[in-house]
């Protein structure tokens, strides 16, 4: 008994022992402790980023097949460079540059 006089007496309240070990148990022994959320947040903000990413692609490429279903020279164009396609009588000659191989 003569130990208990050494802890400061709102450490031997039972309610303020239940709340430091329960504030302790949800810092770090929960399923959800703070380095989990923190994670959580991390892949949120990165899983955000890529959201905003691929929705600009996908209203370029919206565009793009817009533009192939309406335009001509479009589709040309899309052919030639894709595909490698010509015109009758055209002869079509692939240029590349050195040190790099075909794919």
């Amino acid at each position: 008994m003569k130990r208990l006089h050494f802890i400061p007496s709102f450490l031997r309240n039972k309610y303020i022992l239940a709340a430091i070990a329960f504030a302790v148990w949800m810092v770090f022994f929960d399923s959800d402790d703070l380095l989990v959320q923190r994670e959580r947040r991390r892949q949120l903000r990165d899983l955000e980023t890529s959201k905003t990413y691929f929705a600009a692609e996908i209203k370029k490429e919206s565009t793009f097949s817009e533009n192939l279903r309406i335009n001509p020279v479009t589709i040309e164009k899309f052919a030639r460079e894709k595909y490698l396609m010509k015109r009758d009588g055209e002869d079509l000659y692939l240029i590349q540059p050195v040190g790099r191989e075909e794919k």
